[in-house]
C-alpha cells in the first residue's frame, strides 16, 4: 500500500462539532468547517463532507486504523439511537437537537489524565490545561501548513519523571499530584490501562476507583469514552440536575435512587443517551463552550 496523507471515510450523520465540542475531549481546534488535533502522535485535520469525513495529515500514512478506531465510524448511529427508550420525549429532544453527535474511542492514559485534571473546570480552562502539559512535555509532531506547532499529549512514563511543582507550573493546581500518582502507578505497571477493557464492568471501575483524585464520574467517563462500556453513565452536577428536572420533576430522588433509575431506564447505550442529554442541555443553554466539571475529585486519606 502506497502511503497518503487524506482519506476520505464514509459515513452517515457525522457532526464533527458535536462530537468534538461535548466535552468528550479537550485538545482540538476549529477553524470554520475543519478541526485539528494530535490523535496517538498524529496531527490530523478533520472536516465532513458529505456522507464522509475526510482526514488530512501532515506525515503519509500507510494505514488509517488509528483513525476510524478514534472517530468510530463504524459504529451503526441509527441502531444505538433505535436503542434509547421508547416514549422518552426527552431523549427525543436531544437526538433532534445534537444529530450526528457520537462517542470517541480514546487513548486510555490521555483520557484518564484529562478528565483527571477536569475537577472543578469550565472546558476553557481545561484544555488550556491539557494544551500546557502537552507543550511542556509531550513530543512534537509534524502539523499542517499553518506555521503552528502541535504536540503528543504526554506519556505516564513522561509524566511519572516529573515533579508536582513542576506540574503545578502548569496551572492544574490541587489536580497536580493526583495526576502524578496515577502517572506513576500506570508506569510501574500497578494499574494495567490496557487490561480493564477486559473486566466487567464493576471492576474496571473498582480498579479506577483507587486512584487518588478518581471518583464515580471520573471513573465513567474513562470507561465510556476509552473503553467499550457503553452502558457507563457519568454524572456530573450537569447531568445530575438534567435528570432531576427531566424525571423526577417536584419529586426528590437520592443518588441511590438516581443511579437505580439510570441503570432501569436508559438501556444497553446509556452512555450515548447521557452524552445525548448532556450536549442538548449545554445547546440549549448556550454553554457549549463553557461548562463546569464540577464533580468533587476523590479524596483519600494520606
Amino acid at each position: 500500500m502506497n502511503p497518503g496523507t487524506t482519506i476520505t471515510v464514509p459515513v452517515t450523520a457525522y457532526d464533527l462539532s458535536a462530537t468534538l465540542a461535548s466535552g468528550q475531549v479537550f485538545d482540538w481546534e476549529q477553524h470554520g468547517s475543519t478541526w485539528s488535533g494530535v490523535v496517538q502522535g498524529r496531527w490530523v485535520e478533520l472536516q465532513v463532507v458529505g456522507d464522509a469525513v475526510v482526514a488530512r495529515t501532515a506525515a503519509p500514512q500507510r494505514e488509517w486504523t488509528w483513525l476510524t478506531h478514534f472517530l468510530q465510524t463504524g459504529v451503526d448511529l441509527s441502531r444505538i439511537i433505535a436503542s434509547f427508550p421508547a416514549g422518552d420525549r426527552h431523549l427525543q429532544e436531544a437526538v433532534r437537537t445534537c444529530r450526528g453527535l457520537r462517542l470517541l474511542r480514546q487513548d486510555p492514559w490521555e483520557c484518564l489524565a484529562s478528565f483527571i485534571l477536569s475537577a472543578t473546570k469550565q472546558i476553557v480552562q481545561i484544555r488550556q490545561i491539557v494544551r500546557r502539559l502537552s507543550e511542556r512535555y509531550g513530543e512534537p509532531v509534524a502539523a499542517g501548513g499553518d506555521g503552528a506547532r502541535r504536540f503528543s499529549f504526554p506519556s505516564a512514563e513522561q509524566i511519572a519523571l516529573l515533579t508536582e511543582v513542576e506540574l503545578r507550573s502548569c496551572k492544574m493546581g490541587f489536580r497536580a499530584p493526583y495526576l502524578l500518582g496515577a502517572a506513576r502507578r500506570v508506569a510501574a505497571g500497578n494499574l494495567d490501562l490496557a487490561a480493564l477493557g477486559r473486566l466487567p464492568l464493576p471492576e474496571a471501575r473498582a480498579a479506577l476507583l483507587q486512584l487518588e483524585g478518581v471518583g464515580r464520574k471520573i471513573a465513567d467517563c474513562v470507561l465510556l469514552f476509552a473503553y467499550d462500556f457503553p452502558e457507563a453513565f457519568p454524572v456530573d452536577v450537569w447531568v445530575r440536575r438534567v435528570l432531576r428536572q427531566y424525571y423526577f420533576p417536584n419529586r426528590h430522588v437520592d443518588e441511590a435512587g438516581l443511579q437505580r433509575f439510570i441503570h432501569r431506564h436508559f438501556g444497553p447505550h446509556a452512555g450515548y443517551c447521557q452524552q445525548y442529554l448532556f450536549h442538548h442541555i449545554r445547546v440549549v443553554n448556550g454553554k457549549v463552550a463553557g461548562r463546569t466539571t464540577t464533580h468533587a475529585p476523590n479524596r483519600k486519606p494520606r
